[in-house]
């Protein structure tokens, strides 16, 4: 309900600052996530999947974006080497646990470009929030082995700040060769008191202009 929730506010802002922009853009993406779930023994996990939004410029340099991602299943895998119990109650046996975990991203926030005649450069700085089922899922693995990890849903804060570059190819019609964005989510891990990921994505697709 909080993503329906934010999803529904950021489209009716949206759709009120159409009649202010001066230029309003629609974009689809490929995107790929590298992942730092700060798990123990752990890898990064790369999550693969797309969206899309709108970009609306108030003015030739300034505007405002509106993202919106989804990415595909993947496997996350955690090794308790010894049996851990905590003073809170939360006991985890020591085993290899692994459980899917999928990723949605809803981002708003500033759009700075160069207004280049075919080549356009853009820095953005993004707001919002994400959910994923991995934490869920892999405390369920972990209770279900006599483990008692709390377990709830979450949809933390997330932040994403970098930029990329537009190169027009018709009058209505941009290629988005490339996007690169350092991305900070805030899930709470449920195995360690780690409440910050510092992970990066990149987007690339089509712009209709």
């Amino acid at each position: 309900m909080k993503i329906t929730r934010a999803i529904l506010l950021g489209t009716w802002l949206l759709a009120g600052d159409f009649a202010f922009a001066q230029r309003a853009d629609v974009f689809g993406e490929y995107s790929y996530l590298h992942f730092s779930p700060t798990l123990a023994n752990s890898n990064s996990q790369g999550f693969n999947g797309g969206g899309g939004g709108a970009d609306l410029y108030f003015l030739k340099i300034l505007g405002i974006k509106a993202d919106f991602m989804a990415y595909s299943t993947t496997s996350f895998t955690t090794t308790i080497n010894s049996n851990v119990a905590t003073s809170g109650g939360t006991v985890i046996p020591a085993g290899t646990y692994t459980a899917q975990g999928n990723m949605y991203t809803y981002l708003f926030g500033p759009l700075l470009r160069i207004p280049l005649p075919v080549v356009k450069p853009f820095g953005e700085v993004l707001f919002g929030g994400s959910h994923t089922t991995a934490y869920e899922n892999l405390a369920k693995a972990i209770n279900n082995n006599g483990g008692s990890v709390s377990i709830s849903t979450q949809n933390p804060f997330t932040l994403a700040a970098g930029g990329g570059v537009d190169v027009s190819v018709m009058k209505h019609l941009a290629l988005r060769l490339g996007e690169f964005d350092y991305v900070l989510t805030k899930f709470r891990n449920p195995l360690t008191n780690t409440s910050s990921q510092n992970n990066f994505r990149y987007c690339g697709g089509i712009v209709l202009k």
